[in-house]
């Protein structure tokens, strides 16, 4: 017999549509959501990945060293010439004072003795106007002597007359004629005396002046000579002989450097830094080195501004013990100290710095799946570390590899070997 059926209820009928409805909308969603946003698919262990921390921050930078002598002193010349003879070879141990170099000038040579002969006369003229104006003086001295003389006979003439006169031994006209000799003479020596005094101020400027000339002239001689002197060149202090750039014939003009003398076992360090800390470098900083197991310390003592490549000069000087055995050119690693140490919120350093300049970075989800760009503010760093300012968490992950190829998408999505679609 027939028998009616019931209808199944709308749920059941309806229901499996309306899921696969939704899976359909929700995956169309989620493909219109990732179409939106730039993706960039990286296997994850091509990445290196960083995790937030707080935890203590050293400031300092790592910088690679070179042992240099403590002083160099370039050797060059004072008056160019060709190279006559090399006394000393490179790498020699020398003493201060020690002739290293010989160079000949037959021009200089002749252009010295050319000046000795002139100046040799001309001291000659200045010892003949000299001898002269001594002459002139004596001149007046011994006229000065005749006149005094000339007073006193006469003053003893008179005194004689004067009794005879009061007998009438003599004419009164004679006497008096006396007394104007003696008038006379008195002017006369006052006169000579005024003469002599203005001849002798005269005297004085002139002799002045020639004594200042002939300094100058025998100065000018003694510096034409010592310019012979220096073709030799010699060893300005007890050293190490390096970098000879002579050879017997060679021409070298004037202020060429044709070795240097390195301080013998006396060293400092020199050291390239990043251009980076330009502002951060100070004098007195402290630079901790380790060689051959033992522990050393620097002392940063002269900062060089000039920027070349990138990169500026610094010498250290050591302090307290001086590594035995360490020789010129020597490399060593240093840790300069930038700072004290102090607790912080730490990212591990890496290349993505240079990428973005500490402005963002891709941090990873939860999940750990896919990575989004995100802008954060980042401090200080060391070789290891960089100090996080803003945008990151304790506990969270960054990728601190290099961004290149990736860094202008806004998400980074992390495959895995065996599970990439």
């Amino acid at each position: 017999m027939d028998r009616t059926l019931e209808r199944p209820p709308v749920w059941r009928r309806y229901g499996p549509y309306a899921l696969i409805g939704m899976i359909v909308v929700g995956g169309m969603a989620w493909l219109l959501h990732g179409a939106g946003i730039s993706t960039y698919r990286v296997p994850v262990d091509q990445l290196t990945i960083g995790t937030v921390t707080r935890a203590r921050f050293d400031d300092y930078i790592a910088v690679r060293a070179r042992v240099a002598p403590l002083a160099i002193y370039y050797l060059t010349t004072e008056q160019g010439g060709v190279v006559k003879r090399v006394v000393v070879q490179d790498g020699a141990t020398v003493k201060a004072g020690q002739p290293l170099i010989v160079l000949s000038n037959s021009a200089l040579r002749l252009q010295v003795a050319s000046r000795d002969a002139g100046t040799a006369n001309q001291i000659n003229a200045i010892e003949n106007t000299r001898l002269s104006l001594e002459q002139t003086r004596f001149s007046f001295q011994q006229r000065l002597l005749d006149i005094e003389h000339q007073i006193a006979v006469i003053k003893g003439k008179l005194a004689r007359d004067k009794i005879l006169l009061r007998g009438q031994a003599i004419a009164p006209m004679l006497y008096a004629q006396e007394q104007e000799q003696y008038r006379y003479e008195l002017t006369l020596r006052t006169a000579t005396i005024a003469s002599s005094n203005a001849q002798q101020r005269v005297r004085d400027t002139e002799l002045a002046e020639l004594r200042s000339t002939l300094v100058s002239l025998k100065n000018d001689l003694a510096i034409a000579k010592a310019s012979l002197a220096a073709l030799t060149i010699r060893a300005p202090i007890g050293g190490e002989l390096t970098a000879l750039d002579a050879k017997v014939g060679e021409s070298k003009a004037s202020g060429a450097i044709l070795a240097q003398v390195d301080s013998l076992g006396r060293f400092k360090l020199t050291a390239r830094v990043d251009e980076f800390y330009l502002g951060r470098i100070a004098l007195g900083q402290a630079a901790l080195f380790t060689v051959r197991g033992r522990n050393y310390q620097a002392t940063l003592v002269k900062i060089h501004p000039n920027v070349s490549n990138g990169t500026f000069k610094v010498d250290l000087h050591f302090k307290g013990a001086v590594p035995p055995g360490i020789t010129v050119g020597q490399a060593i690693d240093t840790r300069l100290e930038l700072g004290g140490a102090s607790m912080a919120l730490l990212l591990p350093n890496g290349p993505f710095f240079q990428d973005t300049g500490g402005t963002w970075a891709f941090v990873l989800t939860p999940d750990g799946r896919f990575a989004t760009r995100r802008n954060i503010e980042l401090g200080e760093r060391n070789p290891d570390d960089v100090e996080v300012l803003q945008g990151l968490t304790s506990g969270e992950k960054v990728i601190i590899s290099s961004y290149q190829g990736f860094k202008s998408v806004q998400r980074v999505e992390l495959t895995r070997s065996g599970h990439d679609d």
